[in-house]
């Protein structure tokens, strides 16, 4: 079993970036890697020779291995997974095209719906109903499978998506349906009542799809990795993280690939959940930005902000319905194409664009000298003296000042009629902007007032940028924890062994009857547990919530309920919760109306131990730096003589007063003019808004 390690190295492949973290018995070792996109696998098996060596052990010495990864997002947005045949109900061949009567932009006559994964040539139907109460209404047309069977063997297709309508209330048809097509065809086949066992055919019907898409591609390089981890001697067991912030095993992961979609952003949002905890914060927004995009997460009460859905691929910015939805459980975040590679230019209106085009690792951003010649962030973000050029990603990358000028200077600031160093300025400017509108948005579509929270800033692009977006939004306390520039990977060493299932099952509390629920809570909960089990032998805590809503509303909300079998006199205390919740959302309940279940969910994890706690260090003593260069300060809109301070020179209680760059291996911390930042217990850096505290 993997509980009690002494050695734990967690591993995210970003798009620019692969991060390493090793725990060496209580002491971090981290470095950064270009992400290898011809064999992703190849970067992770770089960093670990470098921490290993830098922690003086053995590659074989490590105890666990766990890991995150974009590649599922990458191929689903890229559209580069395997040629998939979908399977579905005759008349529902279209239901993943048509999508739902949603408008994301209801005044757009030239409204642009994204592409369904699968293309229509390649949906094909058979005879065969089950009913909304789970009753068969049409048996399943067996023959006319062993048909389609023939068709997509001799297709060249890839992988296999079955979807059946009402398949969440009684997942028969599709169980035999995939046993008819395996004895022909020796492909993965994929079926939504074990994908997502939810009700809403296009969201499950595309989640399938999804899963399937990715699977073959996944498969082959959780392989690869394994048996690449093997021949450096690691024969320790291999996890993965998943999009609700949990650990499955690596073949749970390669059947279910879909669930890996946010597994990265997930180990980010666990990072900064577990901040919060060490220091009692409340109310958190956590910034991951890294060099493809940059995400916000809500955190409160120490934990992260979850869903059941969420999109990827959007085509309309902060549009929801614009994107492929995927229905899994899910840390709920928002995200935009903006990281430190991501590519600037200039619209046909003459305003500054970044992203969501990204340089990636390959050929990088301008400053790389890697073949790149579109300036990205990263190249704004040096010539404004951010970045120093000869110690970036800790020395490994030599940037160029010049080619980043020459980049910016041709397609922003020629067209513009701005200097380098203004157009560079405006390049920042958007790109923080953007995500100020982004976190404004999140935090109103919850309720929340941004302002009220503090921000911890962690991937390699946000310490650069976090001061500056706390100037936006109203701010006045951000941590930027140790090892910040590889918080995610961090993040998955600290997560749990856990795994939510969920399903489907339409009730009206007045015809509440416990014994249904009470044996599809012993499912799911023996499923949950079944995969909990498999990667600890720890104490498992199950949480159980019913997703229900007032009879005719199209959306539920989340109401948990104790974890125990229910019983009949169980109703008023069901519909009390769900009213308080209701109220919690929405200012009030509403009376004399019927209240109903939709989905039921049941979350089971391990504990982990909690780390130490710290009070936050306001008041400090002010410290002289020997160094300093000129960075451009936004509050004057020119170059400022600016502090360099090395981070690992700098004890508990240092304040450095702003404008000041705080430097370390894997990212730099900027204080701006309006900020100081004062070293914590634990060597967190704490921007403080000047005037905001003693």
């Amino acid at each position: 079993m993997t509980t009690g390690q002494d050695v734990r190295l967690g591993a995210d492949i970003g798009g620019t970036f692969t991060d390493i973290a090793l725990d060496l018995r209580g002491t971090l070792f981290s470095t950064k890697v270009l992400t290898n996109y011809a064999a992703p696998e190849q970067a992770i098996l770089d960093g670990i020779e470098i921490v290993a060596r830098d922690a003086g052990i053995a590659p074989a010495e490590i105890d666990i291995v766990i890991h995150g990864t974009t590649l599922a997002t990458n191929a689903l947005i890229a559209r580069r997974g395997a040629r998939t045949a979908f399977v579905t109900t005759e008349g529902f061949r279209d239901v993943i095209e048509m999508r739902t009567e949603n408008r994301f932009e209801q005044y757009d006559l030239d409204i642009v719906l994204p592409q369904p994964l699968i293309p229509r040539q390649d949906r094909f139907t058979v005879k065969g109903r089950i009913g909304a109460q789970g009753q068969e209404l049409q048996p399943l047309d067996a023959a006319a499978l062993e048909e389609i069977a023939a068709r997509i063997a001799a297709g060249g297709f890839g992988a296999v998506a079955i979807g059946f309508i009402h398949s969440y209330m009684n997942p028969a048809h599709e169980q035999r349906a995939r046993d008819i097509l395996a004895r022909v065809l020796k492909l993965p086949i994929s079926i939504s009542s074990e994908v997502s066992p939810q009700m809403r055919e296009f969201e499950r019907f595309n989640t399938v799809c999804a899963n399937a898409y990715v699977r073959p591609q996944m498969a082959d390089y959780l392989l690869r990795l394994q048996e690449r981890l093997k021949g450096m001697g690691l024969t320790c067991p291999v996890f993965m993280i998943h999009s609700g912030g949990g650990l499955v095993s690596v073949e749970t992961a390669a059947e279910f690939p879909v669930r890996l979609v946010e597994s990265g952003p997930a180990g980010g949002a666990i990072f900064a959940a577990d901040i919060a905890r060490r220091f009692g914060l409340e109310r958190v927004v956590s910034y991951d930005m890294g060099g493809t995009t940059a995400k916000i997460c809500l955190i409160e009460q120490f934990q992260p902000q979850t869903a059941r859905t969420f999109e990827v691929a959007r085509t309309y910015r902060f549009s929801k319905g614009s994107g492929m939805p995927i229905s899994i459980p899910v840390i709920e975040m928002i995200e935009i194409g903006a990281g430190g590679g991501s590519i600037a230019w200039v619209d046909a209106m003459g305003r500054i664009q970044a992203g969501p085009e990204s340089a990636g690792s390959e050929p990088g951003p301008a400053c790389y000298g890697h073949g790149g010649t579109r300036p990205a962030i990263t190249d704004a973000d040096l010539l404004l003296g951010k970045l120093d050029p000869d110690n970036f990603a800790g020395g490994q990358i030599r940037l160029s000042v010049a080619d980043a000028d020459a980049a910016i200077t041709r397609d922003v600031g020629t067209r513009l009629g701005l200097a380098p160093q203004a157009a560079a300025f405006g390049i920042c400017e958007v790109v923080d902007e953007n995500m100020a509108n982004a976190a404004r948005v999140h935090a109103v579509e919850n309720g929340k007032d941004i302002a009220e929270n503090v921000m911890i800033a962690f991937g390699g692009a946000a310490p650069l940028h976090a001061a500056r977006l706390c100037e936006k939004l109203g701010i006045e306390r951000c941590l930027v924890p140790q090892g910040a520039g590889v918080g995610s990977a961090i993040g998955f060493l600290k997560a749990p062994f856990g795994y939510e299932a969920v399903a489907s099952q339409v009730m009206r509390l007045s015809a509440f009857d416990a014994a249904p629920l009470n044996t599809l809570l012993a499912r799911l909960r023996d499923t949950a547990m079944g995969f909990v089990r498999s990667g600890t032998d720890g104490e498992i805590l199950c949480e159980v919530t019913a997703f229900m809503r007032y009879a005719g509303q199209g959306w539920e909300i989340p109401v948990p309920l104790p974890d125990r079998a229910f019983a009949a006199d169980d109703r008023a205390m069901i519909e009390q919760a769900f009213r308080a919740r209701y109220a919690q959302f929405f200012g009030r309940a509403v009376e004399g109306l019927e209240i109903e279940f939709v989905t039921w969910s049941v979350k089971a994890q391990d504990t982990r131990p909690e780390g130490a706690k710290y009070p936050l260090t306001l008041a400090g003593t002010p410290i002289v730096a020997g160094e300093s260069r000129a960075v451009f300060d936004p509050a004057t809109g020119a170059e400022q003589p600016t502090a360099i301070v090395a981070r690992d020179t700098l004890a508990h209680g240092a304040r450095v007063s702003g404008p000041a760059v705080i430097v370390e291996r894997e990212t730099s911390t900027i204080v701006t003019t309006r900020f100081d930042a004062v070293i914590q217990a634990d060597g967190a850096i704490l921007l403080v808004r000047k005037g905001a505290a003693a």
